[in-house]
């Protein structure tokens, strides 16, 4: 597979569990730009927006339910950011589902851009807030994900 886009540790936030996701969207980007320059068909590209869609709201709900349990002052702010991505993947899946669009490079580098810059820019100001505030003790690493489940099923 080609790489377009390189995991670096300017894309760790620092938080293991938040790491791992991010390496996975990472790691669908990745895949998504292989498939459209391998010129792998619809159904591959389909099933690759997808799965890129689904992982992407479940890891925003998730760093959400973080930033709001542990009182993220610009928790609104980055939301809008997520539903921004959001937004631009049900747009792109629309386009593509009537077979208005295919991918391009212009798309890929937007996915890339839009990535990497949330993950360096937005990402890196929560895990330093929670760093200086103190959440991220190793019991709170251990088990914010158990916590963050419980808050999202009230």
């Amino acid at each position: 597979m080609n790489t377009f886009v390189t995991w670096t540790d300017a894309l760790s936030v620092g938080i293991d569990a938040i790491d791992a996701q991010h390496r996975v969207l990472v790691d669908l980007v990745n895949e998504m730009h292989d498939a459209m320059v391998r010129n792998y068909g619809n159904q591959v590209v389909d099933d690759i927006l997808t799965r890129l869609a689904e992982y992407a709201r479940i890891h925003f709900a998730l760093e959400e339910g973080l930033m709001r349990m542990q009182g993220y002052p610009r928790l609104e702010e980055h939301k809008q950011e997520h539903l921004d991505l959001i937004s631009r993947l049900n747009d792109l899946r629309a386009r593509f589902d009537s077979g208005n669009t295919k991918l391009s490079m212009e798309l890929m580098d937007l996915l890339k851009f839009w990535l990497t810059t949330h993950i360096m820019e937005s990402d890196q100001h929560y895990a330093r807030f929670f760093v200086e505030s103190g959440a991220l003790s190793s019991q709170a690493q251990r088990s914010w994900i158990f916590r963050i489940w419980d808050h999202l099923n009230d």
